[in-house]
C-alpha cells in the first residue's frame, strides 16, 4: 500500500494511493497513519481489506491538496552517517567500522514539498536523499539482519538536509547541523515492507536546478537496511512510528571542487527513491 497523509500543516488526515492513482480518504477507517496504526493487526487489516474492495473508500480531489509527511506522531528519528561507500570516498573518510549515528528531531520533519529554510547564517546548506526506513514493530536486541527487516513497516523518500559548516566547524557533534527547521522533507509516500522486494536495490537521485547531482543505489550501502535495524536495537529499543534515515550516496555539494555549490535561497531541489515518490522544494531564508 502507498499510505499518506494530506491537508494544511498540522491537520493532515489518512489517505491511500489505490493502484489506479486514485487518491482515497482513509480517515472513516483509521484516525491517522502512525506506530498506533503499524502496531495494530487489526486496524491495518482493516486498511487493506477496505483498499481492496471497490466503493468503500470515497475519492479525494489531490487538486490544491497539500500532501504532508506520510508518518505523524513521529517517535524519533536516528539517522546513519558516512553509510554508502562513494558518499565516503568523495569526501575523504574511511569506510565506518561500525555505523556512525546521529539524530534528528521529530519537528524538522515536514512535507515532500514543502519550502526548506535556509538557517539565518548558513554559507554551507547541503542536500541529501535518503531511504528512510519506518518501523512496525518494538525492536529490543535483535540477532539478525532478517529479524531486522521483520520489524519494517515501510519505506519512504527523505531529505537530510544539512548544513556543513554547523555540522563540522562549530565543535560538539553533528547534530546542529541537522536539526534546523524544515531539515527533513519526508514523503509523499510510506510504501508497505511488502511492495519494496529488495530495499537494496532502490536507485536514489537528486537534482537541484534541474541539474542531476546525486545518481546511486541503495546496493551501495555499507550496512544494509536489515542491519542497521538490528544493530540499533542493541543501543535502543525501536518503537512502532520510528524513523530511520539510512545514509546519502556520493554527488553532495560537500564532496564537489570548489567553490562548492552549496544551496542558497531560490534553488529548487528535486528528489526520489525509486517507488517510493518525489519530492520538490524550493528554499527560502529563514
Amino acid at each position: 500500500m502507498k499510505l499518506l497523509r494530506v491537508g494544511t500543516a498540522g491537520a493532515e488526515r489518512p489517505a491511500l494511493l489505490d493502484r489506479d492513482g486514485t487518491l482515497r480518504d482513509l480517515s472513516g477507517i483509521v484516525p491517522d497513519i502512525d506506530g498506533d496504526l503499524f502496531a495494530d493487526a487489526s486496524a491495518l487489516a482493516r486498511v487493506r481489506a477496505a483498499a481492496g474492495t471497490p466503493g468503500v473508500l470515497p475519492a479525494l480531489d489531490p487538486a490544491g491538496l497539500r500532501v504532508g509527511s506520510p508518518l505523524g506522531r513521529i517517535g524519533k528519528i536516528v539517522c546513519i552517517g558516512l553509510n554508502y561507500h562513494d558518499h565516503a570516498a568523495e569526501t575523504g573518510a574511511a569506510i565506518p567500522e561500525e555505523p556512525i549515528l546521529f539524530f534528528k528531531a521529530p519537528d524538522t520533519v515536514v512535507g515532500p514539498e514543502d519550502t526548506v529554510l535556509v538557517p539565518r547564517g548558513s554559507r554551507k546548506t547541503d542536500w541529501e536523499v535518503e531511504l528512510a526506513v519506518v518501523i512496525g514493530r518494538t525492536a529490543r536486541y535483535l540477532s539478525s539482519a532478517e529479524e531486522g527487516l521483520a520489524h519494517v513497516a515501510g519505506y519512504a523518500t527523505a531529505h537530510d538536509v544539512s548544513e556543513r559548516e554547523f555540522q563540522i566547524e562549530r565543535g560538539g557533534t553533528w547534530d546542529k547541523g541537522k536539526n534546523c527547521e524544515t531539515f527533513n522533507p519526508l514523503g509523499p509516500w510510506l510504501v508497505t515492507a511488502d511492495e519494496v522486494d529488495d530495499p537494496q536495490a532502490l536507485p536514489l537521485r537528486l537534482w537541484v536546478n534541474g541539474e542531476l547531482k546525486q545518481n546511486g543505489t541503495t546496493a551501495d550501502q555499507i550496512f544494509p537496511v536489515g542491519e542497521v535495524v538490528r544493530y540499533l536495537s542493541h543501543f535502543m529499543t525501536l518503537y512502532p512510528g520510528d524513523v530511520i534515515n539510512t545514509g546519502t550516496p556520493a554527488g553532495v555539494a560537500m564532496g564537489q571542487p570548489e567553490p562548492k555549490p552549496y544551496l542558497k535561497a531560490g534553488d529548487v531541489v528535486e528528489l526520489e527513491v525509486e517507488g517510493l515518490g518525489r519530492q520538490r522544494q524550493e528554499l527560502k531564508g529563514a
